[in-house]
């Protein structure tokens, strides 16, 4: 399998200053490529510790500087939050900044606070995302943006620096309702899987995105890939232990930030497949078993659990590449060092032997020539 790694800058933890929080993790992203992770990814959240990382681009245009191999990954640009002849802009630079290296992706954004930050309405999302995405992908294939929208306007101008390679085959979303699924598949692109919906429930959403893959592209879809938070120790006992106190208590960020204990999600336009998560986490007793349910979801134990999980998701998913995220919560800095290294050294290498290599999507992703724009076909 392709393994990369996620740096997230958490804000939380007693007596954690922002300062601080940029120092460490910034010496992980310096340690990806040296520990042997094929990519490294930021994600993009505005105006509260939750993460703060406003600009992802900037991150990895940051760590292309200071690497030769790995490639970089958003996860994601929110779109809806954006100029999109911007992003093109952005998304070309960095990808000649890092000899071709970038790996994009996008979603629409679900934080309340956000989109008032920006002064974006929310129940817009949807369909500033499509606009958006559309504009950016058809620009990044052939080399100009032009679009005339609802939301977006834009006379034609050229991107410059030309996109010197094709995006297809290295962009995903952040799809976690099924109409997004969908869309996703309409727009010719991965998918980025990050668990938090039982496993049945995501396969079935994974089969109609590749139904409605086939049906518009005339492809296959590419795996997708999966991201998770990690927790790596020898000792099982322990790695129970930290793995509820901490990724546990990243979900309890997730509450927060993205305020679930309420009813906004119930009544909003766009976001009606978030009612059912809302109601559960107002419910008495309704936070303690959906971070219960979280954190079993995710990846953690000794270094043999860690990778038997891992072989679970790729199995049910079709994942190629699995993500992991080793920092979170107020996690003390050392030990998310021990969690990665070990990680790095003991499960690692083993998964890179259950898809070799020459065989993974996401490694080919971009290899080929500039495609052809009229092959890349998006919806009228």
């Amino acid at each position: 399998m392709h393994v990369g790694m996620a740096v997230v800058f958490q804000g939380t933890g007693e007596g954690r200053t922002d300062r601080n929080v940029y120092r460490n993790e910034l010496r992980f992203a310096d340690l990806a490529e040296p520990l042997g992770f094929e990519s490294i990814w930021g994600v993009e959240h505005h105006f509260t510790e939750y993460t703060m990382c406003p600009d992802v681009l900037q991150f990895l245009t940051y760590c292309a500087a200071r690497t030769r191999r790995i490639q970089l990954g958003s996860m994601v640009v929110v779109l809806p939050w954006h100029d999109p002849i911007r992003v093109a802009e952005q998304v070309v630079v960095l990808d000649h900044m890092s000899d071709g290296r970038f790996i994009f992706g996008i979603g629409r954004g679900l934080g309340r606070v956000e989109f008032e930050g920006f002064g974006v309405q929310q129940e817009e999302s949807r369909e500033r995302f499509v606009e958006a995405a559309q504009m950016i992908l058809r620009g990044l294939e052939c080399g100009y943006c032009e679009f005339d929208g609802k939301f977006f306007r834009q006379k034609r101008r050229d991107l410059r620096p030309r996109p010197f390679k094709s995006f297809r085959g290295r962009t995903y979303a952040a799809a976690v309702s099924p109409e997004s699924s969908v869309i996703m598949a309409q727009l010719g692109i991965g998918i980025l899987i990050i668990p938090q919906k039982p496993w049945d429930q995501v396969i079935r959403e994974l089969g109609e995105y590749r139904r409605v893959h086939h049906e518009v592209n005339g492809t296959d879809a590419p795996p997708p890939i999966c991201a998770g938070w990690t927790f790596c120790d020898e000792n099982p006992e322990r790695a129970r232990e930290l793995a509820y106190r901490y990724i546990g208590g990243y979900w309890k960020t997730v509450v927060q930030h993205y305020e679930l204990i309420g009813d906004h999600l119930t009544k909003m336009r766009g976001y009606e497949s978030y009612r059912e998560m809302q109601l559960k986490a107002s419910a008495p007793g309704g936070i303690d078993a959906m971070t219960e349910f979280f954190v079993d979801l995710q990846v953690w134990g000794t270094p043999e659990q860690c990778y038997e999980k891992i072989l679970d998701i790729q199995r049910r998913t079709g994942a190629e590449a699995y993500t992991a995220v080793f920092s979170y919560a107020g996690m003390p800095y050392d030990i998310a060092e021990a969690n990665m290294r070990l990680f790095a050294a003991e499960v690692m290498p083993e998964l890179k032997k259950h898809v070799p290599v020459q065989d993974q999507l996401i490694a080919r992703a971009g290899i080929g020539q500039h495609a052809d724009a009229a092959a890349f076909r998006l919806p009228a």
